[in-house]
């Protein structure tokens, strides 16, 4: 990438040269030549937040940055790039939305996320540590940035206006209002569950802002619910969690079962946790933010279940999906089962019969399979 700070070498994370996503874009490119050619001062404390791979403070460094990010991808891919560009460790600080966020903030470069529920959650968080002379500005490509966008930065932050288009990238220029009397913060949303989804009816979600369908209990996990198979005191991987639905109905149903609730987003382990203990669950639970199944030890699971995500950002790909299949079959033992549900025109049961050489159809109906692979 060339910015006005060098060329950095970046890469997406995991690491794969057959990958021919770029780990950054236009709005990046704008944004970082708008503050070299505005020569906005970076002398004070710099916050990126949603950088998608950290392309952003990789560029910044020498300003030591503080980065706030959702993605466990995005903050191993940070690693790697700093490491790469010859960064010395420490220079810039890594956080999670489920930090506490710096104390004073002089430069806020927002790059808008694909939830406009994860924005509201930040700039409210962060709003507090925002002054009068700090400078906001916002970035995205054209079809990231709408009208909602734009009227929670006024909202939140105070006037709000954005720049012309380039390469179909526009930046967003707020000037924070000390005086601006904001709303409370919504999040987390704690909702109840419908009746007739077997064990976690009537129980209790609580979702953080930025996680899949954060007011109602989706179409798709509503199906899968209802074919769960049984745990038998098994552990039990709950991949790609979410808000954990999936996983504290298999521990109400079966309080011996060992669950563990993976997911890379840690706005979602965050809820799968707070999930998990609202409904009173007396089991056995893990919670860990991480790349899939990286980490568990080869042979440990008797049961994965999976509702595996086919966008990364605004690009469509199935590269995830077959990243959790892997992972998967690697984790299980012998006579393991790996339980999927999506879409079906994805085709995920071609997947699993090339990569555990089985696959069954265990429910379907007009939108969604389920799908069930055994490890030989």
């Amino acid at each position: 990438m060339t910015t006005p700070w060098g060329e950095p070498a970046l890469t997406r994370f995991p690491e794969d040269p057959r990958d021919r996503l770029r780990a950054w874009d236009a709005s990046d490119e704008y944004l970082l030549r708008h503050l070299a050619e505005e020569r906005v001062p970076l002398d004070g404390t710099v916050v990126v937040v949603g950088d998608r791979w950290g392309a952003l403070v990789t560029a910044l460094a020498a300003h030591r940055p503080v980065q706030i990010t959702d993605s466990h991808l995005a903050q191993e891919a940070t690693r790697a790039n700093l490491a790469r560009a010859g960064v010395e460790p420490g220079a810039v600080r890594l956080l999670t939305t489920q930090d506490p966020p710096p104390e004073r903030i002089d430069v806020l470069l927002v790059r808008v996320p694909k939830s406009l529920a994860l924005l509201e959650d930040q700039l409210l968080r962060l709003a507090p540590a925002v002054h009068a002379g700090t400078v906001v500005v916002g970035t995205g490509m054209v079809k990231e940035i709408h009208t909602s966008t734009l009227t929670l930065f006024e909202r939140i932050l105070g006037p709000t206006r954005t720049s012309l288009a380039e390469k179909k990238a526009r930046l967003i220029f707020c000037a924070p209002d000390p005086a601006l009397e904001r709303p409370g913060n919504p999040w987390p949303y704690v909702y109840t569950l419908p009746d007739g989804i077997g064990p976690a009816a009537g129980g209790t979600v609580v979702n953080h802002a930025g996680v899949f369908c954060a007011d109602r209990l989706d179409i798709g996990t509503r199906f899968f619910l209802h074919h769960l198979p049984e745990a038998r005191g098994r552990r039990v991987v709950d991949l790609g969690c979410g808000n954990g639905v999936v996983g504290t109905s298999v521990a109400l149903a079966d309080p011996d079962a060992e669950v563990l609730f993976v997911d890379e987003s840690f706005q979602a382990v965050a809820s799968a946790e707070a999930t998990y203990k609202a409904n009173g669950v007396s089991g056995h639970a893990e919670f860990r933010v991480g790349d899939g199944l990286a980490g568990v030890p080869s042979g440990s699971v008797d049961l994965v279940l999976n509702n595996p995500p086919f966008h990364s950002h605004q690009a469509t790909t199935d590269a995830t999906a077959w990243r959790m299949f892997t992972g998967a079959r690697r984790a299980l033992r012998p006579g393991g089962e790996l339980w999927v549900i999506g879409n079906r025109h994805l085709g995920y049961h071609v997947k699993l019969r090339k990569l555990f050489g089985n696959s069954r159809l265990v429910a379907s109906d007009p939108k969604f399979v389920v799908l069930k692979a055994v490890k030989r």
